[in-house]
């Protein structure tokens, strides 16, 4: 595929002004949620095929959401796309000031394979709401998915305006190579330096959604019961191939065994006294992250879970106690149904252990006690979390979603993502007349006005 034609072709159309009216990106936003619509059955297969995920959780946590983001950006993209006026300081009297929102122009979105309908579509969204156009790289290591993509995009718009690139490293490479005019990747910290490093040459802007280690913390204020249900969940979604699933387990000593005995009763309660006999329970992408994942579980303690399935990629649910700081398990985000438990005496210890590390895409607490809450909040930097749950702050579209410094740069959801794909142009409009004689030289004399009027 001839990427740079590909590139030029968008570009060519994005400067017809095709793409900038709000009634055409509305209805650009229409016929992709109905086209979503008719092709649920298709997705929801793909999604099974690919990574086990059962139609609920398919629903859920991939199309479901894209129809959220879809719907929020139609019921607000007039206001998001208006100019705002706003005032002028009394030196430039009289005058008044815009801020014209304005699309980048074309936009590469390179998503990966864990939730590869919606971190594809999502940012679509957004692209297609401030007015930009697309191309979109699916990961090779869904296939089903990319493939599904591909034929609904390409059935609903021409490649002119959104197109699909399936393929693997290769591909990534060419079209980093292309002058686009905002990327937007998601993935693993070590691919998202090889696509900053690629923008950089050509100084594309970029948002980086990427990972690391996310902490739980479980004060021993907690509700028990609760915490071990909510955790339990947040790692087993996906069969933890979450970006913002809990990484590791920090307890308070003194509820230490409590905790893991409500994980014991909730485990059950959530995937049976089987998971991997359980249909609704996913899979390992494939057989290279399957080895990974198990390696990382080689010769640590294993409390609860620790078996898998090689015929069918599935691994248990698995808690692991008495895990060293220094562990291969703790040195890389784990990315799969394994989690590392470690106590702490006081919250200090726990405090300074994540602030220690690089800063987390999430971080979770569970805690009633509010002088605890107010700590960790004002004294650990983390992209986005929750008290007393998980994962449910990227659900909301009001909420901005997105990483601070290893974890990421930028952030999406709702307006966010569409400040995301947009460029805030600044304007001043001035008359004529008068044309106040102070900005002016000579200078003398002046200054203390100046000083009066700029303090």
């Amino acid at each position: 595929m001839d990427f740079k034609q590909l590139v030029e072709n968008q570009r060519e159309y994005f400067r017809s002004g095709a793409t900038l009216p709000v009634a055409f990106r509305k209805s650009q936003l229409v016929k992709l949620k109905n086209a979503i619509k008719e092709n649920e059955r298709v997705l929801l297969d793909a999604l099974r095929a690919d990574l086990g995920k059962s139609d609920f959780e398919g629903y859920a946590t991939e199309i479901g959401m894209v129809y959220h983001e879809i719907s929020t950006a139609i019921k607000n993209i007039e206001k998001w796309a208006a100019p705002r006026r706003v005032r002028m300081p009394l030196m430039h009297y009289p005058s008044r000031g815009r801020i014209i929102p304005e699309p980048f122009g074309v936009a590469l979105i390179i998503s990966p394979w864990n939730y590869p309908v919606q971190l594809s579509l999502n940012p679509l969204v957004s692209a297609i709401a401030a007015g930009n156009c697309a191309v979109i790289k699916p990961s090779a290591y869904s296939p089903g998915v990319s493939q599904a993509l591909a034929d609904l995009i390409e059935g609903i718009f021409p490649r002119k305006y959104i197109a699909v690139v399936q393929g693997g490293r290769q591909e990534n490479s060419a079209l980093l190579d292309q002058e686009f005019d905002r990327i937007f990747f998601t993935g693993s910290p070590a691919v998202g330096r090889v696509v900053m490093e690629a923008a950089s040459r050509r100084l594309i802007p970029v948002t980086l959604e990427l990972g690391g280690k996310s902490p739980v913390i479980v004060d021993r204020s907690a509700n028990l019961t609760v915490a071990a249900r909510r955790i339990l969940w947040g790692k087993t979604v996906n069969s933890g191939q979450t970006c913002v699933a809990p990484d590791y387990l920090l307890v308070d000593r003194r509820v230490k065994d409590g905790l893991l005995n409500s994980m014991k009763v909730e485990l059950k309660r959530l995937w049976g006294a089987k998971p991997l006999k359980n249909k609704e329970y996913p899979k390992i992408i494939n057989q290279k992250h399957f080895e990974r994942i198990l390696g990382l579980m080689k010769d640590e303690d294993i409390f609860l879970g620790g078996g898998y399935d090689e015929k069918s990629l599935k691994i248990e649910p698995t808690i692991l106690t008495g895990v060293n700081p220094g562990s291969p398990v703790m040195q890389e985000e784990i990315f799969g149904p394994v989690l590392p438990v470690l106590v702490y005496d006081n919250l200090d210890d726990a405090i300074s252990f994540i602030v220690s590390r690089p800063k987390p895409l999430a971080l979770y607490l569970f805690t009633r006690d509010k002088s605890v809450e107010r700590r960790v909040l004002s004294e650990v930097s983390f992209g986005g979390g929750c008290v007393n749950d998980t994962l449910v702050h990227l659900a909301n579209s009001k909420l901005p979603f997105g990483g601070v410094g290893a974890s990421g740069m930028g952030r999406y959801h709702g307006k966010y993502g569409f400040d995301a794909f947009t460029h805030e142009k600044s304007v001043v409009n001035r008359g004529y007349f008068p044309d106040i004689a102070l900005r002016y030289p000579p200078y003398g004399g002046k200054s203390w006005l100046v000083k009066l009027l700029l303090k």
